[in-house]
């Protein structure tokens, strides 16, 4: 369930990134980031649907889960490296809200 919550917070922040267009300060670092780490996920996400399948009981099967579980846990690895330097470009979020929305009037 992370890997889904962090799926959708990087969809939303390439949103973001891609309405303020390239004029943003770091728009081509930013797109690029957040797409490696949309690819990573998706391929770990892949990675534990095979391993998930494979029956680890049988002997000739465990070397190779064993090669998929450490490719899994390096790309979790990078991700989570990919996803601090995206956070510390950061991402400015704009129109979310329309003018004016939230301030009182007396």
């Amino acid at each position: 369930m992370l890997d889904v919550a962090l799926f959708m917070a990087n969809a939303a922040q390439l949103k973001a990134v891609l309405e303020q267009g390239p004029s943003f300060q770091y728009y081509a670092a930013l797109t690029a980031l957040i797409t490696i780490s949309l690819f990573f996920q998706t391929a770990i996400g892949i990675l534990l649907i095979i391993m998930a399948r494979l029956n680890l009981n049988d002997v000739a099967k465990q070397q190779r889960l064993d090669l998929l579980n450490n490719i899994a846990t390096i790309l979790v690895f990078i991700t989570v490296i990919v996803n601090i330097f995206i956070t510390a470009f950061g991402v400015q979020k704009t129109g979310l809200y329309p003018s004016g929305y939230g301030r009182r009037i007396y």
